[in-house]
């Protein structure tokens, strides 16, 4: 049994890159967020307000370990700041893991980001320069933990389909 676990910051294509492969390579795909908003019964943005960051990052790690532990085959799309708490990055290196790095640079990130950012509640109040400088600031912090990945593939000027042939040229 193999866990693919797609790591990388909000807009670098995690669940759209991570529901083509699944049907490339027949591997169910668990996004991280949704997994642990349907045990708890609650919104991510509902877990932070009613019980704080510390508590949804300990609900995180918890339902990160329970996914690797599970059997069979399974992709895991991880929310941009999982592999930064509770010492997730070291998961990444994991017996049957498989950790790819979604690398994209800020203006990839922030090209992608500012059409919907009312949906992102770190970014929605924020003016271009201001969001601009938070991802800049954002991806500078969590470098350390998103190079733990095994394998980095780039995802600045390539189509999805591209990055899924990135990911299953590492596959083969």
């Amino acid at each position: 049994m193999r866990k693919i676990i797609l790591l990388g910051y909000m807009g670098c294509g995690k669940s759209t890159i991570a529901k083509t492969l699944s049907k490339i390579i027949r591997v169910p795909f668990v996004d991280l967020d949704e997994y642990i908003e349907e045990k708890a019964g609650l919104s991510i943005n509902a877990i932070f307000e009613q019980h704080g960051e510390i508590k949804f990052r300990k609900m995180e790690h918890a339902a990160f370990v329970d996914l690797l532990n599970a059997p069979g085959d399974v992709i895991i799309g991880l929310g941009g700041g999982a592999p930064c708490y509770a010492n997730n990055h070291e998961l990444l290196h994991g017996k049957n893991v498989l950790s790819v790095y979604l690398k994209a640079s800020i203006e990839t990130l922030f090209n992608r980001l500012v059409a919907n950012k009312s949906k992102r509640p770190l970014i929605a109040n924020k003016n271009e320069e201001e969001m601009k400088e938070f991802i800049a600031m954002h991806l500078f912090e969590r470098s350390y933990y998103y190079n733990q990945a095994q394998h980095i593939v780039s995802v600045d000027e390539k189509t999805v389909d591209e990055t899924v042939l990135d990911i299953l040229a590492i596959l083969a």
